[in-house]
């Protein structure tokens, strides 16, 4: 199925960050912090990670749990998911001087080169009208051999196969959750796609894994 990129780039809108961060995604963001943990298995490591399109912050939450000596910087472009953000941060005062919320869009100048101990993000990459800034951010930003974790949606088959997604798993959720998942699971990359970007920023050292029935994980180390 021929990819269609979404007709926007950010959540701008206050209603539809909401429905987002109002949304389930339990199943998933479990599953990347597991599949962290494979990657990063010593949990009381320090370390200074970057998440790239962090949204309302649930994952960031999650890894500053799991990882009780780590600090995150959180980027994401959109006002309104930050302002989420930082009030799911509030919830948790314990983790709060920990994340460091960071409204922009990549590639940014505001982020350090070669300064992070870890990349990770969460289903930015389908939103990117061009994803070889998201392999240039990554290359930049981080420390030599430093470990990285994208997951993202993975393009459907068949208009078929988005509608049964879409039902299987927003079923219930509002009807702009349901446009949006359905915009991103067309805007999704195939596994073969991601493997060729990351051939062309030269990250060969990544493989590409197919993780759920819609997700696929870029995983691996950057050279030393």
């Amino acid at each position: 199925m021929k990819r269609r990129p979404e007709p926007e780039e950010l959540m701008e809108g206050e209603d539809q960050a909401r429905a987002y961060a109002e949304a389930d995604f339990t199943e998933s963001n479990t599953l990347f912090i597991r599949l962290l943990q494979q990657l990063v298995s010593d949990t009381h490591r320090p370390l200074a990670a970057l998440d790239l399109g962090c949204g309302p912050a649930d994952i960031v939450i999650r890894f500053l749990r799991a990882y009780p000596n780590a600090r995150c910087a959180a980027l994401d472009g959109s006002k309104a998911m930050l302002k989420l953000a930082a009030q799911a941060l509030s919830a948790h005062p314990e983790l709060v001087e920990r994340a460091q919320l960071i409204q922009d869009c990549i590639p940014s100048e505001r982020l350090p080169r070669a300064h992070y101990d870890l990349v990770l993000s969460n289903s930015l990459l389908h939103h990117l009208p061009d994803p070889q800034v998201l392999w240039e951010t990554v290359r930049s930003a981080a420390k030599p051999g430093a470990p990285v974790l994208i997951m993202d949606l993975m393009r459907s088959a068949s208009p078929g196969w988005v509608e049964t997604l879409v039902e299987t798993y927003a079923g219930s959720e509002p009807e702009v959750l349901k446009r949006d998942f359905r915009n991103s699971l067309y805007a999704a990359f195939e596994p073969a796609e991601v493997s060729a970007q990351l051939q062309t920023a030269g990250l060969e050292c990544l493989e590409v894994a197919v993780v759920s029935d819609r997700h696929l994980a870029v995983m691996g180390y950057l050279p030393t």
